[in-house]
């Protein structure tokens, strides 16, 4: 009996089949029900009408759509040449043996990301809130600033760009902090003899060792700018902002599929998404892979 045992061929079926059902349910499924939805127009759980291919061609023709496409390529843009230079510049400093307090540092710019997008959110509007706000309330004490002026109202992206800023910084930091503490010291003290310069350093000895962490967190960036959606619905009040400019791609598949009630239109705009990331994470694998063959 236990030699029948030892060699069921069921035997390893029956130890992956927790979490086999786990996936089933909780991902293949859902990924099913979403491509069937795609080519159905719904309106709540009670009424569903197969349209073929219409919701995708809808979607090409829908002016917020395409608002919502753009708010959110320009928070990605503003993540990839604003955030990642930031991260990397802190942490840069903070890897430095002089600097006194690295440790409190690091915790302080690291803080942000232990609260989450929407405490972060709830934050922002307290600073950009107009006459009780902290930024108009520092601008009008140093400068004289109008302290009723609305930036929530005139400049719904820059305070989106500056509240991720807030909170993302200090995260990528650390994967950048993690990444300079693997570079060969030895070959940092080899081009220091040879009179290499801080920048040649950089260029030539940490940015080809860290280039492997910067392609993640590259990826990583894009992929949480084209998920945005707890930051703004929060700093916006549960809304997209004046003349929809805080409106994100995740945003206008909530607004279709939860208030709306069509979660065909949802379910197509989330797979246009998920190619839209395909791209990305494509790119990533090509050039970074390529340039660890060479």
């Amino acid at each position: 009996m236990a030699q029948y045992r030892l060699h069921n061929p069921l035997a390893p079926y029956l130890f992956l089949s927790p979490f086999l059902l786990i996936i089933g349910v909780f991902v293949a499924y859902p990924l099913l029900q979403s491509v069937n939805l795609a080519f159905h127009q719904t309106f709540g759980p009670g009424f569903q009408r197969f349209v073929y291919l219409d919701n995708f061609f809808n979607l090409l023709q829908d002016p917020l759509f395409w608002k919502a496409l753009r708010n959110t390529l320009t928070y990605a843009v503003a993540t990839l040449f604003i955030q990642m230079p930031l991260a990397l510049g802190l942490a840069l400093l903070l890897n430095q043996p002089w600097l006194r307090g690295r440790t409190f540092l690091r915790l302080i710019f690291f803080s942000p990301a232990l609260v989450g997008p929407v405490f972060v959110g709830f934050l922002s509007t307290i600073v950009f809130a107009g006459r009780v706000g902290l930024l108009n309330r520092v601008l009008n004490g140093l400068f004289g600033f109008n302290p009723d002026y609305a930036w929530l109202q005139n400049h719904v992206m820059g305070a989106l760009i500056i509240a991720g800023l807030w909170m993302y910084v200090g995260f990528n930091m650390i994967f950048f902090l993690a990444a300079l503490q693997n570079v060969n010291s030895d070959l940092l003290d080899a081009a220091r003899i040879d009179g290499a310069k801080a920048w040649q350093r950089f260029n030539h000895v940490i940015l080809p060792a860290i280039r492997p962490v910067f392609g993640f967190v590259v990826l990583l960036s894009l992929i949480g700018s084209f998920q945005l959606f707890e930051l703004p619905f929060v700093l916006l009040n549960q809304t997209a902002g004046p003349d929809y400019q805080g409106l994100t791609i995740v945003m206008y598949l909530y607004l279709n599929g939860f208030e709306i009630g069509d979660l065909g239109y949802a379910s197509a705009i989330g797979w246009v998404l998920a190619v839209i990331l395909i791209v990305p994470t494509a790119l990533q694998r090509f050039y970074f892979g390529r340039k660890e063959e060479d």
